[in-house]
């Protein structure tokens, strides 16, 4: 086999947010625009009623990232480089500043019922580059 042509997973994150502490959180906008992207709230904003269940699904998404990743929370949640964006429907991760993987995949799951959120995240790399 040659080295740097099969992808391998590097990192797996997984994080539950509940939907009433996201709720008790957003009261201050200031923690709302501190960590969610200007697209993430348009997004969140449009479900009405259900947008805590997104705002959670978001927050969950960064904290699942940095389990799988190993950046630290602090990277992850402030300074605009990360954002859950929809393409088409589906959700993904954009990244930028010190917190860009070189050669990955990032590929991200979230799920939401009401009470609670979840989100799942898998890091893929070139086994070269692990």
């Amino acid at each position: 086999m040659v080295q740097g042509t099969v992808q391998v997973i590097a990192g797996i994150g997984a994080d539950l947010c509940s939907v009433e502490r996201m709720k008790k959180a957003l009261k201050s906008q200031h923690f709302r625009d501190r960590i969610f992207s200007e697209e993430e709230i348009s997004y969140c904003e449009g479900k009405g009623d259900r947008r805590y269940e997104s705002y959670a699904a978001g927050f969950a998404a960064r904290e699942a990232f940095c389990k799988a990743s190993g950046k630290t929370l602090s990277d992850v949640m402030f300074g605009g480089n990360f954002a859950l964006i929809r393409t088409d429907g589906f959700p993904s991760i954009q990244l930028k500043g010190k917190i860009i993987i070189p050669s990955a995949k990032i590929f991200v799951s979230i799920t939401h019922e009401k009470d609670y959120a979840l989100a799942m995240v898998v890091i893929e790399k070139m086994e070269g580059d692990i």
